[in-house]
């Protein structure tokens, strides 16, 4: 399961150094702004599929994925944000 997330994180840097062209991955992490409106969306989305019950895990891959182009895309480490909650372990 953690391989799949690990793969994300892994695809989004190798899209990062490595662009291809026409890859929707690299359109997310060239612009910014875009980047922003796509994780808000799909956040909306997923709260929406929530509360009515529809399309609930489909909407949290996109979240999942979004998010993770979007850190990669701000230069936020995953291995930084795994520190941060290693920090609040109780």
């Amino acid at each position: 399961m953690l391989n799949t997330l690990e793969k994300l994180f892994n695809l989004a840097r190798d899209r990062k150094n490595y662009p291809v062209d026409g890859s929707y991955t690299n359109k997310l992490l060239k612009d910014k702004n875009f980047s922003t409106e796509k994780v808000l969306e799909e956040i909306n989305e997923l709260i929406e599929a929530v509360e009515n019950d529809t399309n609930k895990v489909h909407e949290a891959a996109d979240v999942f994925y979004h998010l993770i182009v979007y850190l990669e895309a701000n230069n936020i480490k995953i291995e930084d944000v795994m520190l941060e909650l290693k920090k609040r372990e109780k």
